[in-house]
């Protein structure tokens, strides 16, 4: 809302002669400030700039559409201008405005889902459309399984599998013609293949046009059809470039790819010089024969038998070589397992599985074992320099990576702290404290201060405690057979409990009344988790328990579900304590936050894990069981492959599936023209291509992005006090002010109570409307500016006040910076034109209507909205504009009735308050015909104002004068050149307490105005006796003429 509401006023800036206060507009070829101070930014000229990039983009363009027939038109068949485009265009760009719709008045429901209002718009409804057949299709993909070997599980084979791809080719044709038509395909501005993920767009939909057109029966392993299906298999992956999220996080990733290829290049070439010198010194050496009893490579011929494993436990004859049991199989002369030095290929990759410290401790035994222990210094040089330093590089490199792209490790202390603080202020909430009830109600007042206190709100966290403990023995039914009486006294203590929270329930409802109770979520969670708990104390105690008496089949199920209920009760129960400690509720919020953020990096991971599982079920889909391979880790269904997947996220023997996957003929059944999914073979180089890089994106790379988001918000949560722009004080003082001011714990209130909350607060977000009356007009309006007049939330109001509480040039990004600048800027520019217009309205208005200022005498007050009068009877300037003056003692009577009904406050110097930040200096700086019209104006009683000046300090004023002009009126000794007005601030009526239809506002006056046709005869210099009546002069004519030039540019 902010954003459009700054496009739209630099928009009526930039097509109009006169600015909106009825000065001249800056020419927008003028140069830019050159006295700008070091570390100034002339937010104009970067305002100028931008507007000129895009005025030169734009002429370009029309150059190119001029001169170029063929430009900007899809195909170079559609037309520019064709209606079918622009009805493509409308279907294409179509999209939930979120903003635009809570500028339309949104209700409660709109405003409390605003999160989720705020996803439905970060893409176009038919983004949204192809994601949800995208996702349905990857679903029916999950189903596909090689699984009986007979094929009919298979997408092949199966027609309700083939109604997915076929809805899924149908509804990316509609959407590419669409968008092709719309934008174009090729050489467009817009066009649908303009980077990597529109190529990749295309490439998916081929693939798939191709997969369904062919669909081959016959599918061999590493032929074209197999690498077809894997080609279809990267479906997932579309939605990447349908989310704008999930595309900035992979763009994110590959802009810092340079750094990360250098690294990897690193530890290829760390890898390749311990590979050599393995191979050196043991290469072709580790190999032995599967007989222990045989030595040499001559004897190892024959057969022997085999012992079996059987069990780890120690049993009668497992070690009689009688008695257990055998196997006969032929010796053989082999390396070790899952590795060898015969050459560097396979010294890289035992180095590799090495770097994740899987499977390191089997290489040293083994060189122990066959080459003595010098050769164990070997692996442990490489453990340290390649895992423990290399590694650490790596993840050092990524989460840097991560960083700098965000932005984060480039910025400025002032700028960190900043963004630091808009996370404290996002993780902040509205507190529900409950509302103190009245003095009369002495009970609720006596346990509204009981359950408030510190002490009660620390035994019942102790409560909860000791409850958990109570599950320090089992809760079922064998173990009850077993110790009994432990049970039940465990048991028994925490029905106890329970109903201790039960009166915690009660006296609180009592204190705080329903209605209160009802207000806090974690009042919610209690009240539910408490009526749990009696339903278990009923249901075990009062009908498990007794049910013996009738049948003792019945009481034991009922018992299995009572304790299962009851320790699930506990352990619900536990769970609240983080909410009764501060520093445990600012931790869970820590770590929700974090997910929060990484939302989208997971959604990215899930997506490329699920790209993988697919693979990995044509890759693998009827592997021999193995060391690692078995009925629980397999790749013959998508769904048990992901759960394999995610083991390997973790490292847990991610290398013994690998090389159960790469197994190969002769050691399985494979015969030429065989289908992929009728051998109980692997894939070797797949496998180690397919594992390596799971493992190496995965595992490294999208792993420590979520280490480097936690790690982000942990520093966060644990940076010093001093450090920050606000304090966790100063947050939690604007919550209580907060929830005096929003009794009804909407989190939203009135904008008209801004102002109310505003006087309350203190600390560093203190505004004081003696000292800051501009700023505080300034606050007041741009809450109501923004939001229309309507409710304002909790973090609406916390923003504005943390803008306004810093340094915004030494604190926000360029970005917003420019923003918040031109917010400002228009913001003070309105409050100021409003309230000089409503100013010379009462003047004008005192013009017209010479009779009613003969009755009363002396000019209305004016009411601050801090409740003080804003022309005091002693001042000069009272006695300046006085048209009329009365004499008698009347007029003594009528002002000193009017000061004992009104006393002014004493005129105070605006003193700067620490950390707030003051207004922008020129809002009204630039000359034109209001300035002109001012000194014409007031030149008559300039002899007047020398002999107004006194050796009093001067009221706080507003100088209609530029900034620039004030610094040469400084340097110089002299007096200033030319004229400039000076109003005193107390002078100046409130902007934001006048309505719409009151008597000063600008409509009402205006019409008046134009409507009167008599002359505005007055003369300001010379004073008009009360007593008699005499005509009123009349000024000059130039000068009436300068006025209504200058009245009626302001009015349009």
């Amino acid at each position: 809302m902010t954003g459009k509401f700054l496009q739209a006023a630099v928009r009526n800036k930039q097509f109009n002669l006169y600015s909106e206060n009825g000065d001249l507009a800056r020419p927008s070829d003028s140069a830019p400030k050159k006295n700008a101070k070091q570390g100034e930014i002339d937010i104009r000229a970067l305002q100028q700039k931008r507007q000129l990039a895009e005025i030169t983009r734009n002429r370009i363009e029309e150059d190119m559409r001029e001169n170029h027939p063929f430009f900007d038109r899809p195909l170079f068949l559609v037309g520019r201008a064709s209606q079918l485009r622009e009805f493509c265009k409308k279907l294409v760009h179509s999209k939930y405005d979120s903003q635009e719709d809570s500028s339309n008045g949104g209700g409660k429901t709109k405003k409390r889902f605003k999160e989720i209002r705020a996803l439905i718009g970060i893409m176009p409804y038919i983004d949204w459309a192809m994601a949800t057949v995208t996702i349905l299709s990857c679903i029916s993909m999950l189903f596909e399984s090689p699984w009986p070997t007979t094929g009919e599980n298979l997408v092949m084979n199966n027609f309700y599998l083939q109604i997915g791809d076929y809805f899924f080719v149908l509804a990316m044709t509609f959407e590419l013609c669409v968008k092709t038509i719309a934008n174009g395909l090729f050489f467009t501005p817009n066009a649908v293949v303009r980077d990597v993920g529109g190529v990749m767009n295309l490439f998916i939909y081929f693939t798939s046009v191709i997969f369904l057109a062919w669909m081959p029966k016959h599918v061999e392993i590493n032929s074209l059809a197999q690498f077809l299906m894997i080609c279809r298999a990267m479906r997932p992956l579309r939605i990447y470039t349908l989310v704008p999220h999930i595309r900035r996080v992979v763009f994110e990733f590959f802009r810092g790819f340079k750094e990360i290829v250098l690294v990897t290049i690193l530890m290829i070439v760390v890898m390749f010089i311990f590979a050599s010198f393995g191979v050196q010194i043991v290469g072709g050496k580790l190999a032995a024969c599967n007989d222990p009893s045989v030595a040499s490579r001559s004897n190892c011929t024959g057969v022997f038998w085999q012992k079996l494993f059987v069990t780890r436990l120690e049993v009668y004859g497992k070690d009689s070589d009688t008695m257990h049991p055998k196997i006969m199989v032929p010796r053989v002369w082999t390396n070790p397992r899952n590795f060898n030095f015969d050459h560097v290929g396979n010294a890289m990759l035992a180095l590799f599985e090495t770097l994740s410290f899987k499977g390191w401790n089997v290489i040293r035994d083994i060189l122990w074992t066959r080459h003595g222990a010098w050769a164990v210094v070997f692996i442990h040089i490489y453990v340290f320099i390649g895992c423990m330093i290399g590694l650490t590089l790596f993840v050092g490199v990524v989460i840097a990576n991560y960083t700098q792209n965000r932005g984060t490790a480039l910025l400025t202390v002032d700028q960190r702290r900043w963004h630091d603080l808009k996370a404290r202020l996002k993780m902040a909430q509205p507190l529900h404290v409950p509302p103190k009830p009245s003095e009369s109600a002495r009970l609720r007042t006596k346990l509204y201060d009981l359950t408030m206190s510190r002490w009660f709100n620390q035994a019942f966290a102790l409560l909860v405690v000791l409850n958990s403990f109570t599950l320090v023995i089992p809760w079922n039914v064998e173990e009850e057979e077993q110790r009994a009486t432990y049970v039940f006294t465990v048991t028994a203590c925490s029905a106890v409990m329970n109903m201790l929270f039960v009166v915690e329930i009660i006296l609180k409802i009592i204190a705080y009344t329903f209605s209160g109770f009802w207000q806090s979520r974690r009042n919610r969670v209690d009240l539910l988790i408490t009526i749990f708990g009696v339903i278990w104390i009923v249901l075990h105690f009062f009908v498990a328990l007794p049910a013996s008496k009738i049948d003792v089949q019945v009481q034991v199920e009922l018992k299995k579900f009572t304790y299962t209920f009851g320790y699930l009760v506990v352990i619900l129960r536990f769970f609240t304590i983080a909410s009764r400690n501060s520093t445990l509720k600012m931790l869970m919020l820590t770590v929700v936050m974090s997910m929060f953020r990484s939302f989208f990096i997971i959604t990215a991971l899930f997506l490329l894990v699920l790209f993988y599982a697919y693979t990995g079920v044509i890759l693998f889909p009827m592997v021999k069981y193995g060391m690692a391979v078995s009925k629980h880790v397999n790749f013959r269904t998508a769904s048990e492959a992901l759960v394999v997947l995610f083991r390997c996220l973790t490292g847990e023997d991610w290398n013994d599936i690998m090389h159960d996957c790469m197994r190969s003929a002769p050691f399985c059944y494979w015969i030429e023209g065989m289908n992929y999914w009728e051998t109980d073979c692997g894939n070797f180089y797949g496998a180690i291509i397919y594992f390596c890089s799971f493992y190496l994106i995965i595992t490294y790379i999208v792993r420590n992005l979520l280490v480097a988001i936690i790690m982000e918000n942990f520093s966060l949560f644990y940076s010093s006090e001093e450090d920050a722009l606000l304090s966790y004080a100063d947050i939690r003082n604007f919550q209580f002010v907060w929830n005096m001011v929003d009794q009804e714990q909407k989190r939203t209130i009135p904008v008209q109570r801004v102002k109310f909350l505003l006087r309350l607060l203190k600390g560093r977000l203190e505004v004081d409307p003696e000292k800051d009356r501009i700023l505080f007009k300034h606050m007041c309006y741009e809450m109501e500016r923004l939001h229309n007049g309507e409710e304002v939330s909790f973090h609406d109001v916390l923003y504005m006040l943390s803008y306004r509480s810093v340094d915004i040039r030494k604190s926000l990004q360029l970005e917003e910076l420019l923003q918040r600048e031109e917010l400002e800027f228009i913001i003070e520019e309105e409050v100021a034109k409003q309230t000089i217009r409503t100013w010379l309205e009462g003047c004008l208005r005192k013009m017209r209507n010479p009779s009613q200022t003969d009755s009363e005498g002396v000019l209305p007050v004016l009411q601050h909205s801090s409740g003080h009068s804003s022309i005091s009877h002693d001042d000069p300037m009272m006695q300046r504009l006085r048209f009329e003056a009365v004499r008698g003692e009347s007029v003594e009577s009528e002002e000193s009735n009017s000061s004992e009904e009104e006393t002014p406050p004493p005129v105070r110097r605006k003193s700067a308050v620490k950390n707030r930040r003051g207004s922008i200096p020129d809002v009204l700086s630039r000359t034109g015909l209001f300035q002109e019209a001012a000194r014409k104006f007031m030149v008559g009683s300039s002899s007047e104002k020398k002999q107004v000046k006194s050796s009093q300090r001067s009221p706080e004023t507003v100088q209609l004068l530029s900034k620039r002009a004030g610094t040469e009126i400084r340097k110089g000794s002299g007096q200033p050149k030319n004229f400039h007005l000076q109003l005193n601030v107390y002078d100046l009526p409130d902007v934001e307490e006048r309505g719409e239809d009151s008597p000063f506002s600008p409509k009402m006056l205006s019409d008046d105005f134009m409507g009167y046709h008599s002359p505005l005869v007055i003369t300001p210099s010379l004073p008009v006796p009360s007593t008699q009546a005499s005509p009123r002069p009349i000024m000059p004519c130039d000068t009436m003429k300068d006025i209504e030039l200058w009245w009626n540019s302001l009015i349009d």
